[in-house]
């Protein structure tokens, strides 16, 4: 499944194209960040609130497919900027991050 497939499974508004032709291999949850540089795999789709520049730089650090911002979150100026450097797509839901990992598991077709 490829970034804008899942971005239209989930109803998801795009803030950053970035490559959306990318494979989402797997995902990860967590919004502290020195966790998630240490833990995230290639290729997943990123669930987390953080939308700054720093999100942004661990995603690329450790070549996440994409962020996905839960719960409406914000994406800061530099971060959006950056991204769009980097070309990283940022997704962003309204569902919190739970909710969201279900419907991407859903769509990965992962079982918990």
């Amino acid at each position: 499944m490829t970034v804008q497939e899942l971005a239209g499974g989930l109803g998801a508004e795009i803030l950053v194209e970035g490559d959306l032709s990318r494979p989402v291999e797997t995902a990860y949850v967590g919004d502290l960040l020195s966790w998630v540089m240490a833990r995230l795999p290639e290729g997943a789709a990123w669930m987390t609130v953080m939308g700054n520049l720093n999100a942004v730089a661990v995603c690329s650090l450790k070549d996440g497919a994409c962020i996905i911002l839960t719960e409406n979150a914000a994406l800061d100026d530099n971060a959006r900027q950056r991204a769009g450097m980097e070309d990283i797509p940022v997704l962003r839901v309204e569902p919190g991050s739970y909710e969201t990992a279900l419907r991407v598991a859903a769509l990965l077709g992962e079982t918990a």
